[in-house]
């Protein structure tokens, strides 16, 4: 079972929630304006449709695993039997729906989430892929998948992406990540807590870990989110490491298996 160790003391659900709703919806602006969601994106055999259908499964696969843990049971089946091409037969389903029933799909589904999400005690326990996740930790787990995914659209469609405060909680998700990195890379878990000092949107300055760590990492926010998501090479970021653990953590870095 993996625990993604995030401290969830900085979780604060009446302000990650709310910025779960607005990235939603922004990216719900940016693809309701396009006619075409054929476009292929940078995730490779994957649509503009096959981003919504995602992370429409996702959301709906979330309510069920908070509502109904024995319907979510059979969710948790089939990605088992299916094996490693899960994430694309369930998108490629999806995307294979009219185009103005999937937009109703991913807006139903992702509303009636964060209601659901407000409404369920932050700390109740619920089944997930390998683990139990609560709501407090949840929420800033859709809003990472919803940026990531979202990333992809704006690039297929050559839109800047606005980087904002709510990249604070995808980083926070990728500092808790480290353990999860080496896991997926079958490595062993370095030992000394990791510095990270990155420089939010807004030019304040986000940090985690010891001051004077021998393993640190130093740069923006928006493209230390990038790299943790693997929506960016770590050549083209600004990210620089000191300490060969740390080194080793940015080129494998990642928030999900």
């Amino acid at each position: 079972m993996l625990d993604y160790g995030l401290d969830l003391s900085e979780v604060k659900r009446d302000i990650a929630l709310p910025d779960l709703i607005i990235e939603g919806q922004e990216l719900d602006d940016l693809v309701s304006a396009h006619p075409d969601w054929t476009l292929p994106t940078p995730a490779a055999g994957w649509t503009i449709a096959h981003q919504i259908a995602h992370l429409a499964a996702a959301d709906a696969n979330a309510l069920n695993a908070l509502h109904d843990p024995q319907a979510f049971d059979g969710e948790l089946k089939r990605a088992d039997a299916d094996g490693p091409a899960h994430a694309d037969l369930v998108a490629a389903e999806g995307a294979a729906l009219p185009r103005s029933e999937l937009l109703h799909r991913w807006r139903t589904g992702r509303t009636e989430l964060a209601t659901a999400l407000g409404e369920i005690p932050p700390t109740h326990e619920f089944p997930w892929y390998g683990s139990q996740l609560t709501p407090q930790l949840m929420i800033p787990l859709r809003l990472m998948e919803t940026w990531a995914h979202g990333q992809d659209i704006y690039d297929t469609l050559s839109v800047t992406h606005p980087p904002t405060g709510r990249l604070r909680h995808i980083a926070a998700l990728g500092v808790a990540g480290v353990p999860l990195s080496f896991y997926a890379a079958q490595l062993p878990t370095p030992p000394t807590p990791f510095r990270i000092e990155l420089t939010a949107p807004t030019g304040e300055t986000w940090t985690w870990g010891p001051e004077g760590a021998e393993q640190q990492i130093h740069g923006t926010g928006l493209d230390f989110c990038l790299r943790v998501t693997q929506r960016r090479p770590l050549p083209a970021t600004t990210l620089t490491a000191s300490g060969p653990d740390a080194q080793k953590w940015l080129g494998i870095a990642r928030v999900f298996l």
